[in-house]
């Protein structure tokens, strides 16, 4: 299975690199586990020229559990070469699901190995070294990615695509209720989008807690440094080539990207 999860994670990066989409993986490739779908993942990460910089969270909502065809939450690698800073102007190519998404990203200060035991949330959140503002722009190498199934859909790095990374939150931030904690996305010029922290599994917190245990059932190590970003605190806004996009987390931050005009 292992050349067949290579092969895999190659078609998957040619699409990626090339902007371009398949209908479907050859039965032969095509993952039908979670299992196996983190396998075709684990060897994207070999593929690129960067470190992992993190990892993602796709689906934390019913509603985007829906959008994409999914029992529950999904975990993706952020590749390094696909992370950006606050303030940077983007590239907007070919992204088909056009997207900005407004998110809690934690720094981790330490390294969780597989264990047996679930690791609490209270471990993970001792952990933490700085929270930040993010904002993620996910994206499919499959046309019809709400079809193909969820084992799919990790073998394609959970929809990852491009994420962009604001500088740390106030310290002040553990003491915040981030589940209720006011999250606004905007295009200038354009909508508004405002949620709040608890569209992530209930809570940013819980949804890091997830992604720890998800890593750690499936034997995969989360490094000490590494960023995890918890999911949309609201409804994805539609974005294009030349906007300029704006996240607001009030007394916590902001960050904003723009896109090059075509």
């Amino acid at each position: 299975m292992d050349s067949n999860s290579r092969d895999a994670a190659e078609r998957i990066w040619n699409c990626w690199q090339n902007g371009t989409v398949m209908d479907d993986l050859p039965e032969d490739l095509r993952p039908v586990t979670r299992i196996e779908g983190y396998a075709v993942q684990a060897h994207l990460a070999t593929l690129s020229d960067d470190a992992v910089f993190g990892w993602k969270i796709a689906a934390t909502s019913t509603d985007g559990q829906n959008h994409i065809g999914v029992s529950g939450p999904l975990a993706g690698r952020l590749l390094g070469e696909r992370v950006f800073q606050s303030g940077q102007m983007l590239t907007f190519g070919a992204n088909r699901m056009a997207v900005a998404e407004p998110e809690f990203a934690f720094r981790m200060g330490r390294r969780f190995e597989p264990r047996a035991e679930p690791y609490a949330q209270a471990e993970v959140m001792d952990a933490v070294d700085t929270l930040h503002t993010a904002i993620e722009l996910p994206d499919s190498r499959f046309a019809d990615f709400a079809g193909v199934g969820e084992a799919v859909l990790i073998a394609d790095n959970a929809c990852a695509h491009e994420f962009v990374i604001g500088p740390p939150m106030p310290e002040d931030w553990r003491n915040t209720d981030l589940a209720a904690h006011p999250v606004e996305i905007s295009v200038v010029g354009g909508g508004t989008h405002v949620g709040v922290g608890a569209n992530v599994l209930e809570d940013p917190r819980i949804a890091l807690n997830w992604l720890i245990n998800e890593l750690r059932q499936y034997g995969i190590t989360l490094e000490a440094g590494m960023v995890v970003t918890t999911g949309t605190c609201a409804m994805p806004i539609p974005i294009g080539a030349g906007d300029r996009v704006m996240a607001d987390y009030g007394t916590l931050g902001r960050l904003e990207i723009t896109f090059a005009s075509p």
